[in-house]
C-alpha cells in the first residue's frame, strides 16, 4: 500500500541499535493523528470482513494497533509478552534472534478453537518473533489465522515472509 503520509512520517536511525542496522522507528507514526487514522482505517478494510474474533499483539509496539483495531472490529485482544510479564498459566515459545535467544510468551485461556485469529507487530524483518507467535496460537487450534504488520523489511536483503507460506499476510508499507 505504501501510503504517501506515512512514508513521509516513517523515521529512519541508521546504526541502531547496532552498525550496519537502518531502524525503522514507527513511534513517529503513532505520534500523528493523521497516521494512526490512515492506518487504523487501511486496517479496518482488510479484515472487517474477515470475522476476526481475537487480534493477538505482539510486545510492544504491536500492543498499539492490535487494540485500535479490535476495538474497530468489536473482537478480543490478546497480548504475547516477554517472559515474566503476564500473571497466570502461560504457554511459551522461544526463538532466534541475529543476537540470542529470545522467548513469547500468552496466556493458556487465550485463545479458543472457534476463534479467528489476526496476529500483528509493528514490523516484520527475519520474521523470528512472528513466526513463534504463530506457532503459539497454532497451539490453540483456531479457525483460521491471518497475520498483519505495519511494515515489512525487505531492501535489506531480509525475507521473513518466506516462513509464512500459505499464511494470509498483509503488510501496510513495505521498504
Amino acid at each position: 500500500m505504501n501510503n504517501k503520509v506515512l512514508l513521509e512520517n516513517l523515521r529512519s536511525i541508521p546504526d541502531f541499535p547496532k552498525k550496519g542496522i537502518n531502524f525503522r522507528d514507527v513511534t513517529t507514526l503513532y505520534k500523528s493523528g493523521e497516521c494512526m487514522k490512515i492506518m487504523l482505517d487501511e486496517l479496518y478494510e482488510i479484515y472487517k470482513d474477515k470475522g476476526i474474533t481475537k487480534i493477538v499483539g505482539i510486545e510492544s509496539r504491536g500492543f498499539i494497533m492490535a487494540a485500535a483495531l479490535a476495538g474497530r472490529l468489536g473482537c478480543g485482544m490478546v497480548l504475547a509478552r516477554k517472559p515474566g510479564k503476564l500473571p497466570a498459566t502461560v504457554i511459551k515459545e522461544s526463538f532466534s534472534k541475529e543476537y540470542g535467544v529470545d522467548t513469547i510468551e500468552m496466556h493458556i485461556d487465550a485463545i479458543e478453537p472457534n476463534d479467528i485469529v489476526l496476529i500483528h507487530d509493528d514490523l516484520l524483518a527475519t520474521g523470528g518473533t512472528a513466526k513463534a507467535a504463530y506457532k503459539l496460537v497454532q497451539h490453540f487450534h483456531p479457525k483460521a489465522t491471518y497475520m498483519n504488520f505495519i511494515i515489512e523489511i525487505k531492501d535489506e536483503g531480509l525475507h521473513g515472509r518466506d516462513l509464512f507460506e500459505g499464511i494470509e499476510l498483509s503488510t501496510l508499507m513495505t521498504l
